[in-house]
């Protein structure tokens, strides 16, 4: 059998939350600072092994239009973060007209470029000084440890692990006694997606780079979520019938049909996955909008608890 290699992602040093006061932001001094990252009445339909239940307030599954064969329903991500926009849009225009306040994103982004990382910065001690009540991110140490503890609640969740479960909830999938799968086990996706999935009450397998056969662990999973970085990454034959697939890789591959000259795909080969499992996030339109969403839903939770709102 051919080796596997692959990599979990990773973060990158950059510069996190600090506190701002601007007009800019017409934020009446409540802003946030985050770093970017590369990276229901019930109607209840069986898809083999696992069972998705629907609502009327959910949105629809959609079949991937992979041909004949193909079996799976798409998990969209794009109409889920409109979804939950419409709603934080409500609970912003609710609070600025009872207490007058409008929460506030900014961004500092430290990239990739070589004279920047001539500075070396410290990650870790960026990530000690940031205010935890101000973690829209969800990476300060105790966010994470507060995660990780049974009976502890941490203020706020990394966005993308937090984006596929949400995805799990709104379109119904069960979690609670089922096996899942997290290929990948980076701080900011891998790792606090299977404590969630912990939380939960499924039953977690990590695959990593040093995992001895890691198909034969994926084919036991009833969901799988894969964030690895490679591209194609996890075939047909490594998912067990009817599982769900949350696909959290966005890689660009080669493409001369493409006017970019590349087209981006998941850590997971869509066109046989769709062929076993139940249910798919397409790349891209799966999880990459939810990370979106679910940072703004952080920042509307920040500003909620500092002005002492429900």
């Amino acid at each position: 059998m051919a080796s596997i290699t692959f990599t979990d992602y990773a973060s990158s040093a950059t510069a996190r939350l600090l506190p701002f006061t601007g007009t800019n932001f017409r934020s009446n001094g409540v802003v946030f600072f985050r770093r970017l990252v590369n990276p229901l009445s019930v109607r209840t339909t069986s898809f083999r092994s696992l069972t998705i239940r629907s609502s009327s307030t959910s949105p629809p599954v959609v079949t991937a239009a992979m041909g004949s064969e193909a079996v799976a329903k798409v998990i969209d991500g794009k109409l889920v973060t409109k979804k939950i926009r419409e709603e934080i849009t409500a609970e912003v225009s609710k609070m600025k007209d009872e207490i007058g306040v409008v929460p506030g994103l900014a961004v500092i982004l430290v990239g990739e470029r070589k004279d920047s990382a001539t500075y070396h910065m410290n990650e870790q001690k960026i990530l000690n000084a940031v205010s935890i009540e101000k973690d829209v991110d969800g990476f300060h140490p105790l966010n994470i440890g507060r995660l990780a503890m049974r009976g502890r609640e941490p203020l706020f969740v990394p966005c993308t692990p937090k984006g596929c479960i949400e995805l799990l909830h709104r379109y119904g999938v069960e979690i609670k006694g089922k096996r899942a799968a997290v290929i990948g086990r980076s701080n900011i996706v891998g790792m606090p997606a299977a404590l969630l999935l912990q939380r939960e009450d499924a039953t977690i397998s990590i695959v990593h780079s040093r995992t001895k056969n890691p198909e034969e662990i994926t084919r036991q999973a009833d969901i799988i979520i894969a964030a690895v970085g490679q591209p194609n990454m996890v075939k047909g034959n490594w998912i067990k019938p009817g599982a769900v697939i949350i696909d959290v890789g966005i890689n660009p591959v080669e493409d001369s049909k493409s006017a970019r000259g590349y087209r981006l795909v998941g850590d997971v080969c869509y066109e046989e996955a769709c062929k076993v499992a139940s249910a798919i996030t397409p790349v891209p339109g799966g999880v990459g909008p939810m990370t979106i969403a679910m940072l703004l839903s952080n920042t509307l939770s920040s500003a909620k608890r500092i002005n002492n709102l429900q």
